[in-house]
């Protein structure tokens, strides 16, 4: 099973960007140090008291200079906020620098206020997220591109550099409705299955109809599934529990603004949904958001809950939310990564 962190590179209250650089780069550092697998970057915009990463593909590139081995994910790019040229060029260069070390997940965001901020339309987000994978897909795969969609339209385009991987970084798409799984399958790429307080096995039938697509489609094997979820990891249960739970309930209540704020915005699909979500979050109590998939507990305890999830879902990989929330202290967090690193990924290879 790949091992993975998920990181947004949070604020620092009352402190400088700076600094908010500097603590994320330091785990970085170790992560590349204890041997994890993925460091994945959030693309995040327009939330100074969340997140200082809103450049995934800049952070990405530095990364890519101060270590020899570590995978770089992105985690995911949203692309109908970019032109699709852009994106590809920008992406294969940090594949060049980083000698093939780029996993490039891709995905819409539910954030329709950042949508507004760069004058897109949330209404086209589904339109503008096909051409642009398409887009992208060719421009790595073909030493010379044209294309004719409803928002992108250009002839003979030569994207450069080209990728360090032969056909470009793989791409792995988040789900986020049910017919998603079905038309990644489809596409044969690998999915992101993301989960907050719930059960990832609630989604054992989507991911079920995914691969059934994957073979019908014809593409070999079964496809592949990542789960991303938060999780924390100390000596004891107690001390996990207790040092994760106040950056937890903070993340709950910040999701529950945002999908509310998201509901009321023009163009959003399921905003009934969103609202019933952003309810449910606002009021979730720690010990109930606990029985989900929210992996939190002692090396021993996360390692089994693991090793359920992969023999339930067929999982390939996990991307662990070691911080979610942003509020733990950066000493607290860096241990959460060691045991990761150290205790639990021996018993998921």
């Amino acid at each position: 099973m790949e091992v993975g962190v998920f990181h947004e590179f949070p604020s620092l209250d009352g402190r400088p960007d700076a600094d908010a650089f500097r603590e994320a780069f330091a785990i970085v550092d170790a992560a590349e140090q204890w041997g994890l697998d993925v460091m994945w970057l959030a693309e995040l915009h327009f939330d100074p008291s969340r997140s200082v990463l809103s450049a995934p593909l800049c952070v990405a590139s530095a990364i890519a200079g101060r270590t020899e081995r570590i995978g770089i994910g992105i985690g995911v790019q949203v692309l109908p906020l970019g032109n699709p040229l852009r994106i590809a060029e920008e992406a294969a260069t940090v594949d060049q620098i980083s000698r093939g070390r780029l996993v490039f997940g891709v995905g819409r965001s539910g954030v329709a206020k950042t949508y507004e901020a760069y004058n897109v339309p949330y209404a086209q987000s589904r339109d503008r997220f096909a051409e642009t994978l398409d887009i992208i897909e060719q421009a790595w795969a073909n030493p010379t591109i044209s294309f004719s969609g409803q928002h992108f339209q250009f002839e003979n385009v030569t994207v450069t550099p080209r990728p360090y991987q032969a056909g470009g970084p793989p791409i792995r798409i988040a789900a986020t409705s049910a017919d998603s799984f079905i038309s990644i399958g489809r596409r044969g790429k690998p999915l992101f299955l993301a989960v907050r307080h719930e059960d990832a096995r609630m989604f054992a039938a989507s991911i079920a109809a995914y691969r059934q697509a994957w073979r019908e489609a014809g593409h070999p094997g079964d496809g592949m599934v990542y789960l991303r979820a938060p999780g924390y990891v100390a000596a004891t249960a107690d001390a996990a529990r207790n040092e994760a739970e106040a950056s937890l309930l903070h993340y709950y209540r910040a999701q529950a603004a945002l999908l509310r704020d998201s509901a009321g915005r023009a163009g959003v699909d399921g905003a009934d949904q969103r609202a019933r979500t952003a309810e449910r979050l606002n009021t979730i109590a720690y010990g109930e958001a606990l029985q989900g998939s929210v992996l939190i507990g002692t090396p021993d305890d996360v390692t089994s809950r693991l090793l359920a999830l992969r023999a339930d879902l067929g999982l390939d990989g996990i991307l662990m939310e070691t911080n979610c929330g942003g509020k733990i202290p950066h000493v607290q967090e860096k241990e959460a990564l060691r045991l990761l690193c150290q205790e639990v990924m021996p018993g998921l290879k």
